[in-house]
């Protein structure tokens, strides 16, 4: 049996969707800031100002619309709240997905021994996304009036299917559609990771140098320019602010370590997990994917 993201819930892809939408608005609207600070910066190292009128600077004049779309784009992001929207869905995501999950195979606490699992399985899923409201996140089926919107059942057909089918086609399933799938993402997003730190590393020092080299040769008297400097510099320091706002480095060692975690778990899994095990080996695993426990790795990690 094959069990991928299309037989999850709707509330599922409501909130995944919507944590893509806030994710991509909210870097678009970061990188777009940094870009203006480097332009409206740009004026000052050049020689030319392009006077129009006999008074106004053409090129002066761009760089202050370059500062005032900055003033803009802030003022529209703290009214948009993209960021906070962004990882309460993704938070939400990935909560439906993970209970979902140990729901269709058995996982802790929702194990072949458990009385009523379907109904701990919406007790769980109400309570956890209650916790979510309680801290901003806008729950679909709350429509405008109060009532429920249409976000589908949760408990999904396919769902049902794997969680009827015996131990081993749960375990077969699990391991190659959730575990392995997961293991793949973190290797991607480390090597993705790693490619990053090196590009901007690398231009970074290469501003950096090129500022050094500037200012030397200022300071022996060999160019008068004091702006191109100042350019680089502001550049450089744009490269620095979007390398740490996306975090490449700490999430280099976090989904490395989640890596290797999911790697023990899955040879565990293939040799040594009884069905006694089973369920508390997916709630474990479960435990290691989710955002928080990334989060977490990041803080320490960095």
């Amino acid at each position: 049996m094959v069990f991928h993201n299309a037989d999850l819930p709707v509330l599922f892809h409501h909130a995944d969707t919507l944590a893509v939408a806030r994710q991509r608005r909210a870097v678009n609207a970061t990188r777009l800031q940094l870009l203006l600070l480097v332009l409206g910066a740009v004026p000052a190292s050049l020689p030319w100002q392009g006077k129009l009128g006999g008074s106004l600077q053409v090129v002066s004049a761009l760089g202050a619309l370059a500062y005032a779309g900055v003033l803009l784009l802030t003022f529209r992001s703290a009214g948009h709240r993209a960021t906070s929207h962004w990882q309460l869905n993704r938070s939400a995501a990935e909560f439906i997905k993970s209970l979902s999950w140990r729901y269709a195979v058995h996982g802790a606490p929702f194990d072949s021994g458990a009385a009523d699992p379907a109904g701990l399985f919406a007790a769980r899923m109400e309570a956890g996304l209650g916790e979510l409201r309680k801290v901003g996140w806008q729950d679909p089926r709350e429509g405008a009036d109060g009532g429920p919107g249409p976000a589908g059942e949760l408990i999904t057909a396919p769902m049902r299917r794997l969680r009827e089918k015996p131990f081993s086609v749960r375990k077969e399933t699990y391991v190659r559609d959730r575990l392995i799938e997961q293991r793949n993402w973190y290797h991607r997003r480390t090597v993705v990771s790693r490619h990053a730190t090196a590009l901007w590393s690398a231009t970074i020092v290469l501003l950096t140098l090129l500022a050094l080299l500037l200012t030397v040769l200022r300071a022996f008297s060999v160019t008068d320019s004091s702006a191109v400097p100042g350019l680089l510099s502001a550049s450089a320091a744009a490269c620095l602010a979007w390398s740490e706002i996306r975090r490449h480095q700490p999430l280099i060692s976090a989904h490395s370590l989640v890596e290797e975690d999911l790697a023990a778990m899955h040879t565990a899994m293939e040799t040594t997990v009884t069905e006694e095990q089973w369920a508390n080996a997916v709630y474990e695993t479960e435990r290691i994917v989710s955002p928080q426990h990334t989060d977490w790795l990041v803080r320490h990690r960095s």
